[in-house]
């Protein structure tokens, strides 16, 4: 849990620095966000959160 709170609020963080520096649109992001919303929803979803959660294990032990 803890995990995919820190997760959304740093992938958060980077979409607000992006969208106010200009690099991304308002309508590009809200089309990302609804994308990541739809592929929760699918199979895919335990797949990916565990993906992740090998990524954050292999940068941890850095």
């Amino acid at each position: 849990m803890a995990l995919s709170i820190s997760a959304a609020a740093l992938l958060g963080i980077i979409v607000f620095v992006l969208l106010k520096g200009g690099y991304v649109r308002v309508g590009s992001a809200t089309a990302c966000v609804l994308f990541g919303f739809t592929l929760a929803a699918t199979g895919l979803a335990p797949t990916i959160t565990s993906a992740l959660a090998s990524l954050a294990g292999l940068i941890s032990s850095f």
